[in-house]
């Protein structure tokens, strides 16, 4: 398989690349800062052989790699995005190489006193004996999801230098914006022309989801009143108490830190609030529709009743839909898991069938025709100074991408 050093190499050369998203931009992709990566992909990808490489106003790549069989088999494609979450600056990433790692405490600033232990991560003892990137503390390191892009670039090459593996057309794409929800709007299906495809941006080798949560963002508005302190009584009203009110109506334990596999939350991940006015974030998720539906019918009501409680219209909300649980568009294609199964189960790993916290680009590109079930690609504590990644993981990762291409041409010659 691909050596190790430059594995390492490329994916270094991609996180220490600033890529944050803007959910307050309306532009695509929302940070200029996103060009920066992205224009280096479209010259590697050139650069290792790949064909038809373009990339439109919006940032969005893609690439092929040609068949080198003569039978007309599937086109498929692999899919990751570059940009990382806005939850945590992704701002002079400073890479740690962790050789052989002895199962302890690893040390990630020593002047902050910021350690990532596997008393608080057990999954780092999956790890002993392997090479870890972790960072230096003080960011994110961004193997969500430059893993995924440094996996399907590293695995294309290894295609590309060995001719004697045999495979159909493969698609590659990879998309900005997609820590904020959009990361496939402005996607052209119809331009990538896959049958199916697989995003590369799970966590643990052997990830292996095609349901997610339905997705909602809620924006609450409280409308308060500032008078001087002095003269407030009967006068002023103070948005913040009433926000207090809101948040303490919802269920305290459907929230992310008490839930777990299916069970949907309220999460609110903003506040910002004077006497006059207060700005209340939220994220809604439920893998269940009804459920779903009803979670963005309960802030629907406590606005009204809040509003009734008040004598007057003093909050306002706006939600919106973001993704849908892709699980009703895979079952009908269940065949495209399987082959994904098979690839994993080759090479030794135990496949983990379970549904995504979260959402992939492929929970949306699943509903616009492209159906796109999601593979692990190896990191672990996303969004947060405690994200590292294995080494050997994102090799694994390569190996499933070859092994897929070969199936397919296999099953369907």
């Amino acid at each position: 398989m691909i050596d190790k050093q430059h594995l390492i190499n490329r994916f270094i050369s991609y996180v220490t690349i600033d890529t944050e998203s803007d959910p307050n931009s309306e532009t695509t992709p929302s940070s200029d800062k996103q060009w920066d990566l992205a224009n280096i992909l479209v010259t590697e990808l050139k650069q290792i052989g790949m064909e038809d490489v373009t990339i439109d106003g919006n940032a969005y790549i893609m690439a092929t790699l040609p068949a080198n069989i003569e039978e007309n088999v599937p086109v498929i494609g692999f899919v990751s995005h570059f940009d990382t979450s806005p939850d945590f600056t992704g701002a002079n990433v400073n890479p740690q190489l962790i050789e052989n790692y002895d199962g302890g405490d690893i040390i990630l600033n020593k002047a902050e006193n910021i350690v990532l232990s596997p008393d608080e991560f057990d999954d780092l003892l999956l790890y002993k004996g392997q090479t870890l990137i972790t960072t230096d503390g003080t960011t994110l390191l961004g193997a969500d999801d430059k893993a995924g892009i440094t996996e399907i670039i590293s695995a294309m090459e290894y295609l590309i230098d060995h001719p004697e593996i045999k495979h159909g057309k493969i698609r590659v794409g990879f998309t900005p914006d997609e820590e904020i929800g959009r990361g496939a709007h402005k996607f052209d299906v119809d331009k990538f022309g896959a049958e199916w495809a697989y995003t590369m941006d799970g966590s643990r080798v052997g990830e292996l989801e095609y349901e997610n949560f339905n997705a909602a963002g809620a924006v609450v508005t409280i409308k308060g009143k500032i008078v001087h302190p002095g003269d407030a009584k009967g006068k002023m009203v103070n948005s913040m108490y009433i926000a207090t009110d809101f948040i303490n109506s919802l269920p305290r334990m459907e929230t992310p830190e008490h839930t777990e596999d299916r069970q949907g939350f309220f999460h609110l991940y903003s506040v910002k609030g004077e006497v006059d006015g207060t700005r209340l974030q939220y994220i809604i998720r439920d893998h269940d529709q009804v459920q779903f539906d009803a979670r963005k019918e309960m802030i629907t009501k406590l606005v009204s009743d809040l509003n009734a409680q008040y004598g007057e219209e003093r909050i306002s909300v706006e939600i919106k839909d973001q993704y849908f649980n892709m699980r009703e568009k895979i079952e009908p294609v269940m065949h495209i898991v399987d082959i994904a199964e098979e690839a994993m189960k080759q090479i030794g790993i135990e496949p983990i069938i379970k549904p995504i916290r979260g959402g992939t680009d492929g929970s949306q590109l699943s509903f616009m025709g492209l159906p796109c079930p999601n593979i692990f690609a190896g990191g672990h504590n996303f969004h947060g100074r405690y994200e590292y990644v294995p080494v050997e993981s994102m090799q694994k990762a390569i190996e499933v991408i070859v092994n897929i291409a070969q199936l397919v041409a296999k099953k369907y010659r």
